[in-house]
Parts: C-alpha cells; sequence; structure tokens
C-alpha cells in the first residue's frame, strides 16, 4: 500500500509539469489551431537561463539564501520565455496562418531543432547539475510515503497557477477577448478584439507557464540539457489530446492522469516482468494512452465534437 501511495504522489508531480506545459500547447491550440511542436523546448530553454543565473548567484553571492536565488532565477527565465514566445509567434508563425496546416506544423518542427541547437552551442553538449535550492531533507505525510519540499512546491506553485489561468481566462476582459478568438478570429477582430495582440499574449503566458515547469523539472531531476525538453514536450501534447486539446481543464486533467499512470506503471512494470523489465521503460505509457484516446475518443476525455471553423 505504501508503494502505491508513493508512486500516487510521484505521478501527482511529474503530471503537474505536464499539465503546466499542456496549457500552453491546448492555449495555442484553442485559438490557432497550431501544434507547436517547439513549445517543449522553451521548458528548455527556462531551465537553462535559471541555471545559468543561479550559477552566478552562487559563484558571486555564495551566501545568498537559496529561495531568492530560486526567485532572481524565475525572474530572469521567465521574462526570457515570454519574449522567447513572443518572437517565435511574430516571425515564425504569424505569416502562415492562412497557410496549409503541414506549413506551419513543419515550422514548429525547424523551430524546435533551431532553439536546441542554439542551446547546444551556449551550454554545451553535456548534461548540467542543476544546483539544489531547497532542502534535502524528504517530509513523511503518511508512514513511508515520503515526498520532497521540491516536490512539494511544485504541486503547489502548479495549482496556483493553473486556478489563476482559469481565473484569467474565465474572469477578465482579456480571457473574454482570447475566448472570442479561439471562437472565430475573424469575427473577433470586427467586433474591435485585437487579434493579433491576442494570438501573441497566448504564446507569451504560454511561454512562461513552460518556463516555470522548465525549472521545476530540472529543480525535480537535479540536471539540465539542452534536449531535455523534447520528451516533457512530447509528453504534455499527449497530456493536452488526453484531455481534449483546445480545453484548459482537459490539459490539466490529462496531465495529471498522464503522471499518474506512467509513475504507477513504471512503479509495477518490473514486478509484473518478473525482473525482465524496469522503470525505464515507463515513456512507453505515454505513447500507448495516445495511440488508445485517438482510436477511442479523438477528442479527448473533456473534448467536444465541434465542426470546424470558416
Amino acid at each position: 500500500m505504501e508503494n502505491l501511495l508513493q508512486q500516487i504522489v510521484n505521478g501527482l508531480v511529474v503530471g503537474s509539469v505536464y499539465a503546466l506545459v499542456a496549457l500552453g500547447y491546448t492555449m495555442v491550440y484553442g485559438i490557432l489551431g497550431l501544434i507547436n511542436f517547439a513549445h517543449g523546448d522553451v521548458l528548455m530553454v527556462g531551465a537553462l537561463v535559471a541555471l545559468q543565473v543561479a550559477t552566478l548567484l552562487h559563484k558571486f553571492w555564495p551566501g545568498l539564501h537559496p529561495l531568492l536565488i530560486l526567485a532572481i532565477s524565475l525572474g530572469v527565465a521567465i521574462p526570457v520565455c515570454m519574449l522567447l514566445g513572443y518572437v517565435m509567434e511574430r516571425t515564425a508563425y504569424r505569416r502562415l496562418r492562412n497557410a496549409p496546416r503541414l506549413a506551419p506544423l513543419i515550422t514548429a518542427i525547424g523551430v524546435s531543432f533551431l532553439l536546441q541547437t542554439v542551446a547546444m552551442i551556449i551550454w554545451g553538449r553535456n548534461y548540467h547539475s542543476f544546483p539544489p535550492l531547497f532542502p534535502t531533507i524528504p517530509l513523511e505525510p503518511f508512514p513511508g510515503v515520503f515526498i520532497t519540499p521540491v516536490q512539494v512546491t511544485i504541486l503547489v506553485a502548479s495549482a496556483t497557477l493553473m486556478v489563476a489561468l482559469i481565473m484569467l481566462v474565465n474572469r477578465t476582459p482579456l480571457g473574454r477577448a482570447m475566448r472570442a478568438t479561439a471562437e472565430n478570429h475573424r469575427v473577433a477582430s470586427l467586433m474591435g478584439v485585437d487579434t493579433n495582440k491576442i494570438i501573441s499574449t497566448t504564446f507569451i503566458l504560454g511561454s512562461g507557464l513552460a518556463a516555470v515547469a522548465g525549472v521545476m523539472h530540472a529543480s525535480n531531476y537535479g540536471v539540465a540539457h539542452y534536449s531535455m525538453g523534447f520528451l516533457p514536450g512530447l509528453k504534455a501534447f499527449t497530456a493536452a489530446v488526453l484531455g481534449g486539446i483546445g480545453n484548459l481543464g482537459g490539459a490539466m486533467v490529462g496531465g495529471i492522469v498522464l503522471g499518474l499512470v506512467e509513475t504507477i506503471g513504471a512503479g509495477y512494470i518490473e514486478q509484473l516482468s518478473f525482473g525482465l523489465l524496469n522503470s525505464s521503460y515507463q515513456d512507453i505509457f505515454a505513447f500507448v494512452i495516445l495511440g488508445i484516446v485517438l482510436i477511442f475518443r479523438p477528442t479527448g476525455l473533456l473534448g467536444e465534437r465541434v465542426s470546424d471553423r470558416a
């Protein structure tokens, strides 16, 4: 029983990161119908920028409190990723809005490779140890179940950001303009909505969430790397499809479900295979789930069947 509870805790932590990244996918798709496959690499940029800032702070101010280092690192990484999201939308995607759907998809893949290559040039090919910014002593909320302070922070921060995003979309003028643009951007522009500004803002918000997710991911696993965003990005896309891409609540549910299935499956796969397989096979669960969802419920768990927009 302790093992199951431990895997549930781990799954909630991993799923929270997937959910934050999936929100970026689903917001962009909901407004543009575009799958931004470079979004996972924004996570990578956020993690590596935060790593660079934290390293410099450790070097020049060795006595600085770790939480202050974390705050400053996030304070630099988030604007950098927001600017990156704006630049991607403005230079790579805006001119392709009326192009055949294959063109933006290929462009997104190209942007992904470009970001990875630039990161490799700047930070190199090696794995970098992410500085410990949280206490390492684990907490024990239940007998035999442990959770680290960084995992608690991930859960609290993810829940707070998700609620804040839902409130922004549902209860602010900006959110109303985003929903109108998602419904029909041509009609929204005729009603006075600056759709270009709204689309850019969507990319900016999604990139900011990806930056936070990148720092969380690197803090949880203790490493950062130029290609670290590919697999989490792909799994977050799977989570968005699982929940119903274009649906914010679906992205959150999909991320949590995917994290739980992945970690619980990884926790028991070695036992069920009599030691022939180990937990490194956990990545297969994301793609098995994606295949099953696309076959039996293409619209996702919370998605609705809608007609194509003109």
